[in-house]
C-alpha cells in the first residue's frame, strides 16, 4: 500500500524563500528543504509543517507502509492560478507514483481550501492541521482573556460599563457636543471607579443587613437612629440657612465656619440620640455594659463644645456674631455687675467645659463599666508557719541530729604489697564502741531537751 504524504502550500512560500520549483519529492529533498526555509525565515510556521510531514511519513514506514513525501506549492499570481498549479502537480505525482491514498498536511485555513482538489484525485485518509504553539506570553494572555470572559462578575464590571460608554457617548456628542459628552462620560467613569475602590457596594449591603437584623430583633437603636438621621438633616438645613444669611461674603472660610457654628448643636444632639439608643440596647441586653458605650455620649458633647467654641471665636473675630453680654446678677449679698465675654474668654470657657465633660465621662465609664474583683489570692507564709496556704510548713532542724539512720561504715580493703592480694581489715572494736556511746548520749540529751 502506497500513501502520498503531501504538504500543501497555496501561496508558494517555499518557492519565494528558497527559489525551488515544486513539487519537491523525497525524504532527503524535503529534509534539506526544512533547513533552507529555517535559515531563510526561522519564524515561518512552514518549517513546522514540513517537519510534521516527515514525522507522518516516518510513522507510516515504521508500520511497514510505503510513504512518498512531497511538497506541492501554488502560484503567486492569483488564487485560480495557484489552485490550477496545485492540481497539475498532483496529477503528475499520481501518474508517477500511483498512490492508494493520501495524507494532507497543512498549517492554515487558506491551505485548507486545497483539500477538495486532492480529494477529487485520490482518496484522502487524513488531514493533519499543524497548530504552532505560540510564545508563552501570548499564550498566557490568551488564556487570561478566555478566563476573563468566562467570569460573569468581571464581565459585568468591565464590559458592561465599557459598552454603555460606547453607546452613550455618540448620543451625548450629538446632543450637547463632543467635549461636554466626553466630560460627562469621564465623570461617570470616575464615580464608578470610586464606588468600586471604596467598596461602597459591600458597605451598603452590610448596612442593609444590619438594619434588617435590628428590625427583626426589636432593638431600641433603630428608632433612635431614625431620629438621629432627622436631627442631622435639620442641622444641615440650619447650617445652610446660617450661610445664606451672610449675604455676599468673599471666600469660603467664613461660610464654612458659620455652617459649623449653626449646625453643630443639632449634629451633636443627633449623635447623642444615636448613642443613647445603643446604650439602651446594652442595658436591656444580658451582657454587661461596655465602658466605651458609657463614655461615648460625653465624648460627643465634649467634641461639640470644642467645635462650637472655635467656630464662635473665628466668627466673633470677623464681627459676624456679637460678643456675649452677661446682665447683672444679684444673689442675696452676692452681686455681679454686667460684663462682656470676649472671643478668647468664650473659647477658653468652651474648651474647659469640654475637658471637664470628658473627664466626667471617663470617670462614669470606669465606675459603671463593670467592677473588678478586689479579692487577692492567699499567699502562703513560709516564714513563721502561720500562712493560709494549703501546703504545710516544713520544719528544718537547727543543726540537730537528723532522724535518718547513720550509715554503717563499710569495711576498707587494703593491698598487701608482699603477697600482692587483698585482705579485709578488721574493724576497730574500741573505736566503734566509743562512737556508739557518743551517739547514744546525744540521743538522750535531745530527748531530755524535747521533754
Amino acid at each position: 500500500m502506497t500513501t502520498l504524504v503531501v504538504c500543501l502550500d497555496r501561496t508558494d512560500d517555499v518557492g519565494r524563500r528558497t527559489g525551488l520549483q515544486s513539487p519537491i519529492v523525497g525524504w532527503e529533498a524535503v529534509r534539506a528543504l526544512v533547513t533552507d526555509i529555517g535559515l531563510a525565515d526561522p519564524e515561518d510556521s512552514g518549517v513546522n509543517t514540513l517537519l510534521e510531514t516527515l514525522r507522518v511519513a516516518q510513522d507510516l514506514r515504521d508500520d511497514d507502509e510505503e510513504a512518498i513525501v512531497a511538497v506541492v506549492s501554488g502560484d503567486r499570481e492569483s488564487m485560480v492560478s495557484a489552485d490550477r498549479a496545485v492540481a497539475r502537480q498532483l496529477d503528475d505525482l499520481i501518474a508517477e507514483y500511483d498512490p492508494d491514498s493520501a495524507i494532507v498536511v497543512l498549517d492554515s485555513a487558506e491551505d485548507e481550501r486545497l483539500v477538495p482538489i486532492v480529494e477529487s484525485r485520490v482518496r484522502v485518509d487524513s488531514v493533519d492541521r499543524v497548530v504552532v504553539r505560540q510564545a508563552r506570553d501570548i499564550e498566557s494572555t490568551y488564556y487570561l482573556m478566555k478566563q476573563f470572559l468566562a467570569d460573569e462578575e468581571l464581565r459585568q464590571t468591565v464590559l458592561v460599563p465599557l459598552g454603555l460608554t460606547l453607546l452613550v457617548f455618540p448620543v451625548l456628542a450629538m446632543r450637547i457636543g463632543a467635549a461636554e459628552g466626553a466630560a460627562a462620560i469621564t465623570t461617570v467613569i470616575g464615580l464608578f471607579l470610586l464606588y468600586k475602590g471604596f467598596n461602597v457596594d459591600e458597605i451598603v449591603t452590610g448596612l442593609a443587613h444590619q438594619i434588617r437584623e435590628s428590625l427583626y430583633s426589636g432593638q431600641v437603636s433603630v428608632v433612635t437612629y431614625v431620629v438621629a438621621a432627622g436631627l442631622t438633616f435639620v442641622g444641615l438645613f440650619v447650617g445652610a440657612l446660617g450661610v445664606s444669611s451672610l449675604g455676599e461674603t468673599q471666600g469660603v472660610v467664613v461660610p464654612a465656619v458659620r455652617f459649623a457654628y449653626d449646625s453643630i448643636p443639632w449634629l451633636a444632639v443627633a449623635a447623642l440620640t444615636a448613642s443613647a439608643g445603643r446604650l439602651l440596647d446594652e442595658v436591656i441586653g444580658e451582657e454587661p455594659i461596655r465602658s466605651s458605650f458609657l463614655n461615648l455620649p460625653f465624648i460627643v458633647v465634649a467634641v461639640g463644645l470644642v467645635i462650637r467654641g472655635f467656630a464662635a471665636y473665628f466668627l466673633q473675630q470677623q464681627n459676624v456674631i456679637r460678643a456675649v453680654d452677661i446682665p447683672p446678677i444679684e444673689l442675696g449679698v452676692l452681686s455681679i455687675e454686667q460684663f462682656t465675654v470676649e472671643a478668647g474668654q468664650r473659647l477658653a470657657l468652651y474648651v474647659v467645659t469640654a475637658i471637664v465633660v470628658s473627664l466626667v465621662g471617663a470617670r462614669v465609664a470606669s465606675y459603671f463599666g463593670g467592677a473588678e474583683d478586689d479579692g487577692e489570692p492567699a499567699v502562703p507564709n513560709g516564714g513563721g508557719g502561720t500562712g493560709t496556704g494549703t501546703e504545710p510548713d516544713s520544719e528544718v532542724p537547727d543543726g540537730g541530729p537528723s532522724s535518718a539512720p547513720v550509715p554503717t561504715p563499710e569495711p576498707d580493703t587494703v593491698t598487701d604489697g608482699e603477697d600482692d592480694h587483698e585482705t579485709e581489715r578488721e574493724p576497730n572494736s574500741d573505736t566503734e564502741a566509743d562512737a556508739g556511746a557518743e551517739a547514744d548520749a546525744d540521743s538522750e540529751t535531745d530527748s531530755n531537751a524535747d521533754t
